[in-house]
């Protein structure tokens, strides 16, 4: 069953502008199979496989003579000398859509490009099916709840996988594989346990200190496998708006899952009704709609301009989006029934920044769509793509 790809008409289009497209994101986000979809002429080759991988390395100069043209390049950066190769190939054919090169690994990725591809390369990246493009193909769960625990990735629902099979694989397989490839840990357990620690973090603060704490290793430890888990597309941290209005703003981020999934079944959460009553529902479904901000940025092949806005009084913004000039405020509750209280904390930051109330917005779990005085009421049942225009 293939998915349609918002993303894919974004490489299409770029494939006639750049002599490379560069594909990264979290594995299994359907990297490789977009790329064979929107260009099925093309040859595809994967560094994965050993044979290819010693090819690659061992004779870089037969390499690129074999595979000269309209090549798909999977995991290329498991061999990342290889790209001086392409980069004088390119340089001297100089043709549009020459390479197609996917990776997962972004740290390594990125390096090998900053090192030789620069300004040859489009750089895209595509995490797991956003709500929209699982609307628009009829599989979108019908509650909240199941899109919370069920999750984004592709084979899910290609497949239809379980959740409880495929994410314990996935942890075990795809994480613990990325990181052991990228860092040396001595304690795996350690890893594991700051991993789950990280998911009941979800929408809170990241403190650096209780997490180094309580998993029994160093700050400097913390900071380092965090790295590891944002090249990894693991998580990510939202960063704080820095505009103080004459108040005391908090400068640390907040740390948020790519996937809820991932992060449900690192929680333990073994069914979608469980959510319902989970500690961590509000946070869970937060992270989800957030999500969505980030995929529909990444699926314009542009990077999310987002924060969140919160002072030491505890007023707070949960997203702050920015499009050129004007600033736009969301506040999210997973709730079901509206309150005008929602607007409480978005309505003082709105006459703080001079923000009107046509750019303030509640994102609620209910079904009702308002025009409020304050602002925008959207259902999330609503929420399929840019919600911001």
């Amino acid at each position: 069953m293939w998915i349609n790809r918002v993303l894919s008409s974004k490489i299409e289009q770029l494939s006639h502008k750049f002599p490379i497209i560069t594909l990264t994101g979290p594995r299994q986000s359907g990297k490789s199979s977009l790329l064979r979809k929107v260009f099925p002429d093309y040859k595809y080759v994967s560094l994965e496989n050993p044979d290819i991988r010693d090819f690659a390395t061992n004779d870089p100069k037969g390499f690129i003579s074999t595979y000269a043209e309209k090549v798909i390049i999977d995991e290329a950066q498991r061999v990342p000398q290889l790209f001086s190769y392409i980069q004088t190939h390119v340089d001297e054919h100089n043709q549009p859509g020459m390479y197609m090169l996917a990776g997962s690994q972004n740290f390594h990725l990125m390096a090998a490009i900053d090192q030789s591809l620069a300004g040859r390369t489009a750089v895209l990246r595509l995490l797991p099916l956003s709500r929209g493009e699982l609307h628009q193909a009829g599989i979108l769960p019908e509650s909240a709840d199941e899109q919370i625990f069920r999750g984004f990735y592709p084979r899910l629902y290609s497949m239809d996988i379980d959740p409880l099979d495929f994410y314990p694989s996935y942890t075990a397989t795809y994480v613990e594989r990325d990181v052991r490839s990228l860092m040396r840990i001595g304690d795996l357990n350690k890893f594991t346990r700051f991993l789950r620690l990280c998911a009941g973090r979800i929408g809170q603060l990241l403190n650096m200190s209780s997490l180094a704490t309580e998993t029994g290793v160093t700050i400097p430890t913390i900071e380092s496998w965090i790295s590891i888990l944002e090249a990894s597309y693991i998580l990510y941290r939202l960063e704080p708006d820095y505009n103080n209005y004459n108040k005391r703003i908090v400068k640390t981020p907040k740390l948020y899952f790519y996937d809820t999934g991932l992060a449900c079944s690192l929680l333990g959460i073994r069914t979608a009704e469980q959510i319902d009553t989970h500690y961590m529902r509000g946070a869970l479904f937060e992270n989800m709609v957030i999500n969505q901000f980030v995929k529909d940025a990444f699926n314009a092949g542009q990077n999310p301009d987002i924060t969140f806005w919160r002072d030491s009084t505890g007023l707070e913004v949960d997203l702050v989006r920015t499009v050129g000039m004007e600033q736009f405020g969301y506040e999210i509750k997973s709730g079901q029934t509206f309150k005008p209280d929602f607007f409480k904390s978005l309505s003082k930051w709105g006459q703080l920044s001079s923000t009107p109330p046509e750019r303030l917005s509640v994102i609620y779990g209910g079904e009702e769509s308002l025009q409020t005085s304050s602002g925008r009421v959207i259902p999330l049942s609503t929420c399929f793509g840019s919600i911001v225009e």
